[in-house]
């Protein structure tokens, strides 16, 4: 008996898995968007409570993961148009899947120290 993943695909299969991940994901965050929005109308004042706790450590973590979210699901949608429509597409597969790691990575570990640089200043004060 081999023991293993449940998904034996290879990067192929994890691509489809984390696409459909942050898929869903991205889903639930533009439906929260469009209630927390539509509340403008109904009670501003809920509006504006809403909107103060958005500005708390924890979700401006999520804002990252969002920002990762939007990102990985962009570039594999890409990654899956070539795979599709190039003829070569299939045959470099695993290479972009590579490759679409490499440059969510380089692009997420600056933007995430940016993203969180003032929340983190606001928590152990100013460098400077």
């Amino acid at each position: 008996m081999s023991v293993g993943t449940l998904y034996r695909g290879g990067e192929g299969m994890w691509t489809w898995v984390v696409h459909r991940i942050t898929g869903v994901g991205v889903f639930f965050f533009l439906l929260v968007h469009v209630l927390d929005t539509a509340l403008v109308r109904v009670s501003p004042d809920t509006y504006d409570s809403v909107i103060a706790t958005y500005k708390t450590p924890l979700v401006n973590l999520m804002e990252v993961g969002l920002v990762g979210a939007v990102l990985y699901h962009a570039f594999n949608g890409v990654r899956i148009i070539l795979v599709d429509f190039w003829s070569k597409g299939p045959r470099y597969q695993k290479q972009m899947t590579w490759a679409l790691g490499t440059v969510w990575v380089l692009l997420m570990v600056p933007g995430t120290f940016f993203m969180i640089k003032h929340t983190v200043e606001s928590i152990f004060g100013s460098a400077s």
